[in-house]
């Protein structure tokens, strides 16, 4: 989400989404508020600083650590305020192991994903750290089932060894599948121990579909307008396979929006070239943002959480 507010955000998400609110993220505010520093305040034993490069792993935890765990501490305690007797799903978000390992970088400067030792530990890690925030989730609201969202937009990169190195004169080895798969695999075991559902999100084109399904996930969030007519065979087989699609057809930064059934067009389109029943659109799809909201304005984030919920609301209805 835009801006530094903390309680400003849980109040516009909690206000806007009935079934699937979720723990904002600030990114503005600066480091320790960005995807990867907020996952690394996360990890157990584990910790990282600030470099010009980026983050970089560290023997202690410094400045830089306490900051990330703080502003998750501010945004934990501003979600918990605006969710009182609240029941239903609450959605938590982590950068996934994959995307965490292609910018941490090591001591030396290279990408963590370079050591395949580097890669264990901080799978590990992120689990241990994952288990205990889902606890402090439910501690907090306790009428809440969590659902972990792992973000992963580097993950097809991580598959296909189109990391590029410290020196940006050659790439890093492309990770095996079934090590990729297997890492997952981990999380998603650690989730389901709090009976949390996963998600993982990458607004990258070539989402890994079957791969991840094979994981274990849940649902699969990804920029719906990336799709391509290789990829309709593997959306039709997670769909049939009880995957939940979390489909992001509303741009996620400021711009005309479209009236709430349009941006979903596409989607009822898919689903009659799939051959898939119309009646089942509503209970496989969730209508979200291409991807983050956090590089638009207030006002046009609040638009869009509104417009996403009457676009899903006109799939229900109308799902021809």
């Amino acid at each position: 989400m835009p801006g530094g507010d903390a309680r400003e955000a849980a109040r516009t998400v909690t206000g806007s989404l009935e079934t699937l609110p979720y723990l904002p993220e600030l990114p503005a505010r600066g480091p320790g508020a960005d995807m990867i520093g907020r996952t690394a305040g996360l990890l157990v034993e584990v910790y990282a600083h600030v470099e010009p490069s980026g983050w970089r792993i560290s023997d202690r935890p410094g400045r830089d650590t306490r900051r990330a765990r703080s502003w998750m501490g501010e945004d934990l305690d501003a979600l918990e305020e605006f969710t009182q007797d609240y029941e239903g799903h609450l959605k938590v978000s982590a950068v996934g192991p994959w995307t965490l390992a292609a910018a941490l970088e090591l001591r030396n400067g290279e990408a963590a994903l370079s050591d395949p030792g580097a890669c264990r530990d901080l799978t590990a890690s992120l689990a241990e750290g994952l288990r205990a925030h889902l606890a402090d989730v439910r501690r907090r609201v306790p009428g809440a089932r969590p659902v972990l969202q792992l973000d992963e937009p580097s993950l097809t990169a991580v598959l296909q060894g189109r990391i590029k190195s410290a020196s940006g004169y050659r790439t890093h080895r492309a990770v095996d599948r079934a090590v990729v798969e297997g890492a997952l695999r981990d999380l998603v075991a650690v989730a389901g121990e709090a009976d949390a559902p996963v998600i993982v999100h990458s607004c990258a084109p070539e989402v890994p579909f079957a791969l991840l399904r094979r994981a274990g996930v849940s649902g699969i969030s990804f920029d719906f307008g990336l799709l391509t007519e290789r990829d309709e065979e593997a959306v039709g087989e997670a769909v049939e396979g009880g995957t939940t699609l979390l489909a992001g057809v509303v741009p996620g930064v400021d711009g005309p929006l479209s009236d709430p059934a349009g941006s979903v067009m596409g989607v009822r389109t898919l689903w009659r070239r799939l051959g898939l029943a119309p009646g089942t659109l509503a209970e496989s799809v969730v209508v979200t943002p291409s991807c983050g909201l956090a590089g638009a304005s207030p006002a046009y984030a609040r638009a869009v959480l509104a417009h996403c919920v009457r676009a899903a609301r006109s799939l229900a209805d109308n799902p021809e």
